[in-house]
């Protein structure tokens, strides 16, 4: 019954534990395993808890879950940043995403969708691509359509940016990033200039995406980012 009226803080510091974790905002490692793992054990017990069985609870672990089965391809055995498109699915972790695929179908009975629902839904939709060109990136754009009407943000904008560049091309990527909102909340963030030079490189810009990378390294706290970031730096260099 005490939970019940605290559910809703509860999952937000859960979520926030979590992305800490799967994402470090500085320091030598991108990633802090021991992080992501408490807070999939915190919530799996959340939703084991009569209060805490929930839709929006068992969406949040799916969350979590579908996340987590990327870690073993997320960085090289150096440490370096392994792009998404560019990581060895056969190595995914298949028991996470089975079980958080059954969290999502959990998720599924509310009738009410919430951010962890959507964030959840296009987690699952990379995990179930058996290739990074099967990626159903039309519904994924959706998804992070239905973020941004519902809950707008600078972060959720730039992902929904990159999601337009896969299904409409690098232009209408960029495009996009121009038009987002509050765009100068996100300036000051590394990934706003990544994804800018990603795009413009697609494009054959590769100039203007050395300058956008170079800025972007300027910004990068993350030791495997900033190495990532350099070698992106350096293949679009040598291009001109």
């Amino acid at each position: 019954e005490d939970l019940a009226p605290r559910l809703d803080g509860v999952l937000a510091a859960l979520y926030l534990l979590f992305n800490e974790g799967y994402k470090a905002s500085s320091g030598d490692s991108l990633l802090r395993e021991e992080l992501c793992r408490e807070a999939i054990r915190l919530a799996t017990l959340l939703v084991r808890h009569p209060a805490g069985d929930t839709p929006r609870s068992h969406a949040l672990l799916a969350l979590m879950l579908l996340s987590s089965a990327r870690f073993p391809t997320r960085l090289s055995e150096r440490g370096n940043l392994i792009r998404l498109d560019d990581q060895d699915r056969s190595q995914w972790n298949q028991s996470l995403i089975d079980q958080g695929l059954a969290h999502l179908a959990a998720a599924a009975e509310g009738e009410t969708a919430t951010d962890y629902h959507l964030q959840a839904g296009i987690a699952a939709c990379h995990c179930l691509a058996p290739s990074a060109a099967a990626t159903d990136w039309a519904r994924i754009l959706r998804h992070y359509d239905q973020l941004q009407a519902r809950n707008p943000s600078p972060i959720v904008a730039l992902n929904r940016a990159v999601a337009v560049a896969h299904v409409h091309g690098p232009q209408a990527g960029l495009d996009a990033l121009e038009e987002m909102p509050r765009r100068d909340l996100v300036e000051s963030h590394h990934l706003f200039h990544a994804v800018v030079g990603e795009q413009q490189q697609q494009l054959g810009d590769h100039r203007a995406a050395a300058e956008s990378f170079r800025r972007a390294l300027k910004l990068a706290e993350v030791g495997p980012e900033q190495h990532h970031l350099m070698r992106m730096l350096e293949r679009s260099s040598q291009e001109f």
